[in-house]
């Protein structure tokens, strides 16, 4: 049986659910050193970011991202320059705004940052990452293989995936990263890319169906 979003079926629904869940830390949020803002297509990032600053949660913020082909029309200036001024309509101060502008993956976002924050004096030895929802495990695992002695602690928007669909407005492209994300997961330690992560049986199996139904505009060859 179909639902009404964009002939996403409710079994390619409840897989993704499945995978939706898995991608999310859950981790207890406590004071930080700083938070890196992870850039990306979805401008809930910045607004959780800059709500997460008011809360007095962390003193310094990076915003990190160029550009990618999901990005460049939105964010024509850049993920990071567009995510930062969010913020600071949103009350952020812009003095507590650091800005890496470069990166193009997930890799260059934790390296780049962290090069920028040593530029400013910073060396933290705690640091939340802010991301989408679905983004949270492939930052960690990144950030843990990248910089080991750090300790890493993840957040994002709490939405449920139904409400995530509809903010963003096109559910292919959703299930197509949320593929592509746990493909990453999975691959990627076997290229020293990040730290390995288990994969439940359940969402291993959501993950192949929904490969099999064609959500792969994500994945990597």
């Amino acid at each position: 049986m179909g639902n009404d979003q964009q002939g996403i079926t409710e079994g390619q629904l409840r897989q993704a659910k499945l995978i939706w869940e898995y991608h999310q830390m859950q981790h207890e949020l406590r004071s930080v050193d700083v938070a890196i803002g992870l850039g990306s297509h979805d401008l809930g990032v910045a607004a959780h970011s800059a709500e997460l600053y008011r809360s007095g949660l962390f003193p310094t913020l990076v915003f990190t991202g160029g550009n990618s082909p999901t990005t460049a029309e939105v964010f024509p200036r850049g993920e990071a320059v567009h995510f930062r001024e969010h913020a600071i309509d949103l009350g952020v101060p812009a003095e507590a705004i650091l800005l890496e502008p470069d990166a193009t993956n997930t890799g260059q976002n934790i390296s780049l940052s962290r090069e920028v924050l040593a530029a400013a004096g910073i060396h933290p030895t705690t640091v939340l990452l802010v991301s989408k929802p679905y983004m949270e495990r492939r930052s960690f695992a990144t950030a843990r293989e990248l910089w080991p002695d750090v300790e890493f602690l993840c957040a994002s928007e709490r939405l449920e995936l139904d409400d995530y669909l509809k903010s963003i407005g096109d559910d292919q492209l959703v299930l197509d990263m949320l593929v592509g994300d746990l493909q990453r997961v999975i691959e990627y330690p076997k290229l020293g890319f990040a730290v390995e992560q288990q994969v439940p049986k359940d969402v291993h199996a959501a993950y192949e169906t929904l490969i099999r139904d064609g959500f792969t505009s994500r994945l990597i060859n």
